[in-house]
């Protein structure tokens, strides 16, 4: 069946910082509609899609009307009698009409909320599950499985109000488990890490992505803490569970080197990339995500040829859900998994094009939320839909990142009533 856009409205929402965002509704000539919000990044790299603010007086600058102004003002009038499933014409569309490389006119923000909700709409009106029709319309084989989360425990850097230099620690089940013994696993570990953080005095709250923000001494003793929880919970590392690390490097790359708490003096990248060897090494990191500065093309291809046959080099900040950087990181081999969240680039159809370019390179894709979410469920269908092996969506606290984990319970549950 098809359907055409009828109307698009816009207005500014919070998100789970309570900082304003972008929803909007699409209406369609059926009468059916649907509504799409997007997230805002914390710890952002600078080659991403402009995301627009107002920067006035209100909400300290951070105001997304002009935005909304251009989807209900710009863009809506512009995709208006567009049929819904040509989720590819109406994004270019859209990218022609905004007339910038990083989509600064209309914003990032304007643009991907319409995209997802167009995509939405397409699925409304094929009567399908979003996430099969996601593997349909981006030429993907039908998920068999879930896809395998990396659950963020403890939140450091940007995202936390402790010490600890490194952004996200994250717990991995092993990915012949599904999602509901994965989640099972998280969910207990993660509370007895919580008990062990107790015990010591360490626990402070939870960041913005549902990990815990403990105040250690050193980012080596959150790996311990994690292994200790790991152990209470009756889980064997290395075996039921891996770790991973985001350590958002541009955070901590200071004058050409990176200053973290377990160092006494600032390392060289050649000295950064030893730390992670030994990281890699005594916790069996299966996963090594922004390691160094998103400029260091040089030091990311050193890191990779080093390690990478051990563990996913995963680059966030370094490309940013782009096609042109995500090229020349294949060319160089400067890593060998890339984390995908569609505002980095700003529609579905792009985000879609990297995951293909990666995949055909041998390179992992991680489907990512961000660290200013809303309710909207849209990435866990995206990450079954494109048949992704992992996720990662925070951790196993907050609303906002719950309602993902509790999406992809009842999408497991339709595909094994389905096979």
């Amino acid at each position: 069946m098809t359907a055409q856009i009828k109307t698009v409205f816009s207005r500014q929402i919070l998100d789970s910082r309570g900082l304003p965002t972008v929803e909007t509704m699409v209406i369609l000539d059926t009468g059916g509609y649907v509504v799409a919000s997007v997230p805002s990044g914390t710890s952002t790299g600078t080659h991403e899609a402009l995301e627009l603010r107002d920067g006035n007086k209100e909400y300290m600058g951070l105001g997304v009307e002009r935005a909304v102004k251009n989807v209900n003002e710009t863009i809506g009038p512009h995709v208006r009698g567009m049929d819904v499933a040509k989720q590819t014409d109406i994004d270019h569309a859209m990218i022609e009409l905004d007339g910038t490389r990083n989509k600064s006119n209309l914003g990032a923000n304007a643009i991907l909320s319409v995209s997802i909700a167009v995509c939405k709409a397409g699925a409304l009106a094929s009567n399908v599950p979003l996430y099969r029709y996601i593997s349909t319309m981006g030429g993907f084989i039908q998920a068999k499985r879930v896809p395998t989360p990396f659950f963020n425990l403890i939140n450091g850097g940007l995202h936390g109000t402790g010490n600890l230099d490194f952004q996200e620690f994250h717990l991995i089940p092993a990915t012949n488990k599904s999602f509901k013994e994965s989640l099972k696993i998280g969910v207990e570990i993660y509370q007895n890490l919580k008990n062990s953080l107790t015990r010591r005095g360490a626990t402070r709250s939870v960041g913005d992505e549902g990990g815990f923000t403990p105040n250690l001494f050193s980012n080596l003793d959150a790996f311990e803490v994690m292994l200790e929880a790991v152990r209470a919970a009756g889980y064997s590392p290395g075996s039921d569970v891996f770790f991973g690390l985001d350590s958002a490097a541009n955070t901590f790359y200071k004058d050409g080197k990176y200053v973290i708490k377990d160092r006494s003096s600032p390392l060289s990248t050649n000295e950064m990339i030893e730390f992670y060897r030994s990281l890699l090494e005594q916790y069996r990191l299966i996963s090594i995500e922004d390691g160094l500065y998103e400029d260091d093309w040089e030091g990311w291809v050193k890191l990779t040829s080093e390690l990478g046959e051990k563990t996913v080099i995963i680059g966030d900040d370094l490309l940013v859900t782009n096609k042109e950087r995500l090229e020349k990181g294949i060319s160089l081999k400067a890593a060998n998994g890339i984390l995908i969240k569609p505002n980095q680039i700003g529609t579905v159809s792009e985000t879609i094009e990297a995951i293909n370019i990666a995949r055909n390179n041998g390179w992992q894709a991680v489907i990512s939320h961000r660290s200013g979410e809303t309710n909207d469920t849209f990435i866990a269908d995206f990450s079954v839909g494109t048949n992704a092996l992992y996720c990662k969506y925070g951790g196993l606290s907050r609303g906002e990142r719950i309602a993902k984990y509790n999406r992809l319970i009842a999408i497991e549950e339709e595909i094994i009533a389905a096979s």
